[in-house]
């Protein structure tokens, strides 16, 4: 009855991970809410927001202290630059235990975001805490939008 069905090879997981990335480059907002969404090697990942006044970037970067991430705006390009340690005692050599996986990416790192036009660059900021950055970016007070009162004849 089923002598017609036939076995058929899953292949690697390489091969996998290629039809992956072949589809993410030809359908780049694929699956954009799912995590596995973010491109391989985009680190740090990065929520932005733009109100009136602003435009917010919320840099998610655990183990980064304020001195590991350099922040720079050139060109209405935002680059995030830094280091990010592996974590200390995983890889000692004496250690006779073997990873088995590894998902927390180390070493050194550079995220570029092309910003809209208008950034006041003067009057940015950033904060830390519990392993996110806050960059706030504000609008040039001429390019806020304003309101117009219409006055009675």
């Amino acid at each position: 009855m089923f002598d017609d069905l036939k076995r058929f090879e899953t292949g690697s997981s390489q091969q996998f991970d290629w039809l992956n990335q072949l589809l993410d480059s030809f359908f780049p907002d694929r699956n954009t809410m799912d995590i596995r969404a973010v491109p391989r090697g985009s680190f740090p990942m990065v929520n932005i927001a733009r109100s009136d006044d602003a435009v917010r970037v919320y840099v998610f970067a655990a183990g980064l202290a304020p001195s590991d991430l350099t922040i720079d705006v050139q060109d209405n390009v935002l680059t995030l630059r830094g280091k990010r340690d592996t974590v200390k005692g995983l890889h000692e050599d004496n250690d006779s235990r073997q990873v088995l996986r590894r998902e927390r990416v180390s070493g050194e790192f550079v995220r570029s975001i092309a910003l809209p036009e208008g950034i006041d660059v003067e009057r940015s900021e950033a904060r830390h805490a519990h392993g996110v950055f806050e960059i706030v970016l504000p609008k040039r007070e001429e390019l806020k939008p304003r309101r117009i009162e219409v006055q009675a004849a």
